[in-house]
């Protein structure tokens, strides 16, 4: 007896769609691991050039207790806090991987309106970065002005503005919620400076970043004694 077999154009169409997705997937994972694999460039970055001439920082710390103190405004530039950085953080790297793995510097590339805040690591000699974007939004209230910190530096498309970009991992550019993979190595960074973090972004009362400089005033204008 003949045996018939049955065509279901709909079974058909629905593997080829699904194919298709698998493959569009596959291809996409593979596009954001070669561009996770590539250290972002670094060579638009103040401060380098100092810390190779040995160049001895000012200290942040005094500086801005000095600002506070005296209700006067202070301006930092990208270079002087790299080289702050380089001087005084003593980071290293833990796990079982640490043997393959050299946490080489934190850098910061102060941009209009935001700060990208980089770790540079070396891994099996191949370096490696990871980035988190910053912007302080403040707000006048009742309470006077309320200074919020917040990581990420805008929408991916003016369309969907709730998708932010949160950071780099090498050349990719990230959405906020795929920082949870870095945090704990940014929360502990934070607890290393946590006295400068709470007088530049908390005490200050107007905070400003610009390409190439933080821009901080610990007082209103109105409030500062006219010295002319």
């Amino acid at each position: 007896m003949a045996t018939s077999t049955s065509y279901e154009p709909g079974n058909s169409f629905i593997r080829g769609v699904t194919a298709l997705i698998l493959l569009a997937f596959a291809c996409g994972l593979g596009a954001a691991m070669f561009f996770i694999v590539q250290p972002q460039d670094l060579s638009d970055i103040g401060g380098p050039e100092a810390i190779e001439s040995g160049t001895k920082p000012r200290n942040l710390n005094k500086v801005l207790k000095t600002a506070l103190d005296l209700g006067i405004p202070v301006t930092l530039t990208e270079a002087e806090i790299n080289v702050w950085l380089h001087q005084t953080l003593m980071a290293k790297q833990g796990g079982p991987l640490a043997s393959k793995i050299l946490f080489k510097h934190v850098w910061v590339r102060l941009a209009e309106g935001h700060a990208e805040v980089i770790m540079e690591r070396s891994i099996m000699g191949k370096p490696f970065t990871v980035s988190m974007f910053v912007k302080v939004d403040q707000t006048e209230g009742e309470q006077g002005r309320h200074t919020e910190i917040e990581f990420y530096d805008r929408a991916f498309h003016e369309d969907v503005p709730t998708l932010k970009r949160g950071g780099r991992f090498g050349k990719l550019v990230v959405p906020q919620g795929f920082l949870i993979l870095v945090m704990p190595a940014y929360t502990k960074l934070a607890e290393l400076y946590a006295e400068e973090t709470r007088m530049a972004f908390q005490e200050m009362s107007r905070i400003s970043i610009q390409p190439g400089r933080l821009r901080l005033e610990s007082r209103d204008p109105e409030t500062v004694p006219n010295t002319n």
